[in-house]
């Protein structure tokens, strides 16, 4: 409060808490955007050079993603209001979770299994940095320009597409010769991918519906 400035009327003070403030779900998911972002991103980095410290940081993300992910659901279950849908909100905030657990998991398996990025990795990996940047975009115009968000919504969902069909170029790839381990290793790293890629096509129609219930 603002020395001098006078103190709430009683009126206020039980109208606050009989119906508190709305927590700003605009911002928060925002943030929780932002985090995913940074993950696809480290992945990208990671498949580039293999590098034992992006690894780690990926691991650190997800630890960070999860305490982002219970705050958001805590203050969705606290709220007496929200500006959009409680079942949007709590599926943005689990779909947004659930892309970063799959960049750590591909990461994690890679150096359980001993494997190596390729060129496939990396593709998709790319298409999921460039999905979630149009979902960070998207999410962040919804509380000035909702409208807009479907567009982005679009490009989130084009960017899934475009790594199930890496996906299956490196599966047609793989499956070559005979040797059948790497095959079956090599192979979970790609689903790994692919399923952060349909968590990301998730989260970008729940986007989509968002907007319309908006506008």
């Amino acid at each position: 409060m603002n020395p001098g400035a006078a103190p709430p009327s009683l009126f206020a003070r039980l109208l606050e808490r009989i119906f508190p403030k709305m927590p700003d779900f605009f911002a928060m998911l925002t943030l929780q955007c932002q985090q995913v972002a940074q993950t696809a991103g480290l992945l990208v980095e990671f498949m580039e050079t293999a590098a034992p410290e992006t690894g780690r940081q990926i691991r650190k993300d997800e630890h960070e993603a999860d305490r982002v992910k219970i705050h958001n659901l805590h203050t969705l279950n606290e709220a007496f209001s929200t500006p959009i849908d409680r079942e949007d909100l709590y599926r943005a905030i689990m779909d947004l979770d659930e892309i970063v657990n799959y960049c750590k998991t591909t990461v994690s398996e890679m150096e359980v299994l001993g494997l190596a990025p390729d060129k496939h990795c990396l593709e998709m990996a790319m298409h999921i940095k460039l999905g979630t940047d149009a979902l960070l975009l998207g999410f962040t115009r919804l509380a000035t320009s909702p409208a807009t968000a479907a567009d982005d919504a679009d490009a989130a969902r084009k960017a899934e597409r475009r790594v199930e069909k890496a996906y299956r170029r490196a599966i047609a790839d793989l499956f070559q010769g005979d040797d059948y381990i790497h095959m079956f290793k090599r192979r979970e790293i790609y689903r790994h991918l692919s399923n952060a890629a349909d968590r990301m096509a998730h989260c970008a129609n729940t986007l989509h519906d968002i907007v319309v219930k908006m506008c």
